[in-house]
C-alpha cells in the first residue's frame, strides 16, 4: 500500500526524489534541502512549488539513472563512487532505514563512508543533515544512496602525531604544501578541486596534523566563520554549512569526531581555491560583529524570495549555528549574502 505524503513539503518532495542527486555537468541537485530550509524560515506551500518548479527548469534537473543491479548487503561497499549505480545504492538505503531506522543506518554505515564525506562537493552530508533535522527516513536513505555514488575517497589517517589544536593552522598550513599553489583541477567543480589537492604527496599528512577533541567543534565554526566573513567565498561559505551539517549528523555516530576530522581535511582541500586567505585580527572580526543588520525576520524573507540555493542554505544554517555559537557576525554575513548590507 502506497502512503500518501501528508503535508505540502512531503509531497513536494516526494516528486524531487524522481531527480537525480546532481544534474549536469555533475552539479549538485539542491532542491530537497532548500525546500526544507524554505518552510523552516516560512515559505509558503505556493513558494515551495514555485522554488522546486524554477530550479528545476533553469538547472535542466535529470531523472536518476536506471537501476544496473541489486546492491548485495554483504559487498555493499563494492561500488563506491560509481555514479551509474546512483539508482541501484538509492533503493539499498531506502530498504535500509526502512529495515534499521535512521539513526542506526547512520551508525552502522557511515564511518564507512566518512572519509569520501568531500563527493559531489559536500552535498551528500547536506541531504543527510536535512533528513535527519526533517527525520524523514526516504530522505535519509536517498542521501545515504548519494554519499554512496559520489563517494570521494581522500587520503585516510596515518597515524601521525596531531600538532595543533588549532583549526586555523592546518589551513594556514596549506600554504607550504607542495603543488597547492599550481595544482590543476579537471574543471573548476568544487569537487573536482579538492580530488586534485588530495591528490598531492605533500596533502596526505594534514589529516593527521589537528589533535581533535570535545573542543573542536566550537573551534572549527569561529575559524569557518572567519574566514567566510572575511572573504565570502562561494568555497568558503561551505565551511559554514557543512559544520552545521555535520553537527546534526554526528549525535548519530558512537564516535563522531572522525567525521570532525575528515571534513576539515576537505576544507584545508579548498583553502588554494579560496585563495590562501589570511585570518582576520580579533579586533577586525570585532569590528564586522559590530555592522548593523537587519534582523533576523528580515534577513529569513530576503533568503526565502531568493532563487540563489546558496542563498537559502547561508542564511538557515547561519542563524542555526548562531543560536548554538551565539556569534553575532553570523547574521552580519547572512545579511550581506542577500544584499541586506
Amino acid at each position: 500500500m502506497t502512503i500518501l505524503a501528508d503535508t505540502p513539503l512531503d509531497r513536494v518532495l516526494e516528486k524531487a526524489r524522481r531527480d537525480s542527486v546532481e544534474f549536469p555537468y555533475l552539479l549538485a541537485n539542491h532542491v530537497p534541502m532548500v525546500l526544507v530550509a524554505l518552510e523552516r524560515m516560512g515559505a509558503s506551500p505556493e513558494r515551495l512549488d514555485e522554488w522546486y518548479t524554477s530550479y528545476r527548469r533553469t538547472n535542466k534537473l535529470v531523472a536518476a539513472p536506471a537501476p544496473v543491479a541489486r546492491i548485495d548487503r554483504d559487498r555493499w561497499d563494492a561500488a563506491l563512487g560509481d555514479r551509474m549505480r546512483e539508482t541501484d545504492y538509492r533503493l539499498y538505503f531506502i530498504g535500509e532505514v526502512e529495515r534499521l531506522g535512521i539513526g542506526s543506518a547512520i551508525r552502522h554505515y557511515l564511518p564507512r563512508l566518512i572519509q569520501g564525506v568531500g563527493g559531489s562537493a559536500l552535498h551528500p552530508l547536506m541531504r543527510l543533515a536535512y533528513a535527519v533535522l526533517k527525520d524523514d527516513p526516504k530522505e535519509a536513505g536517498t542521501a545515504l544512496g548519494y554519499w554512496a555514488t559520489c563517494h570521494l575517497p581522500l587520503p585516510g589517517p596515518t597515524g601521525g602525531s596531531p600538532v595543533t589544536d588549532d583549526p586555523a593552522a592546518v589551513l594556514a598550513a596549506m600554504c607550504g604544501v607542495s603543488g597547492a599553489h599550481d595544482y590543476a583541477p579537471e574543471t573548476d567543480l568544487l569537487w573536482h578541486n579538492i580530488r586534485a589537492v588530495a591528490a598531492l604527496p605533500d596533502f596526505a599528512p594534514v589529516i593527521d596534523r589537528l589533535r581533535i577533541d570535545a573542543g573542536t567543534p566550537k573551534r572549527m565554526a569561529e575559524t569557518a566563520l572567519a574566514v567566510f566573513a572575511a572573504t565570502m567565498d562561494f568555497s568558503a561559505l561551505h565551511a559554514v554549512t557543512g559544520l552545521h551539517w555535520v553537527r546534526l549528523v554526528a549525535p548519530h555516530l558512537d564516535e563522531p569526531l572522525p567525521l570532525y576530522r575528515a571534513f576539515w581535511q576537505v576544507i584545508a582541500a579548498l583553502v588554494p581555491k579560496i585563495g590562501f586567505p589570511p585570518l582576520p585580527s580579533a579586533e577586525a572580526l570585532q569590528a564586522m560583529r559590530e555592522v548593523p543588520a537587519p534582523d533576523w525576520n528580515e534577513i529569513r524573507a530576503a533568503a526565502v524570495a531568493s532563487n540563489d540555493e546558496h542563498d537559502v542554505s547561508l542564511v538557515f544554517s547561519a542563524s542555526q549555528e548562531e543560536l548554538v555559537w551565539g556569534d553575532p557576525l553570523y547574521r552580519v554575513v547572512a545579511a550581506r549574502r542577500v544584499r541586506l548590507i
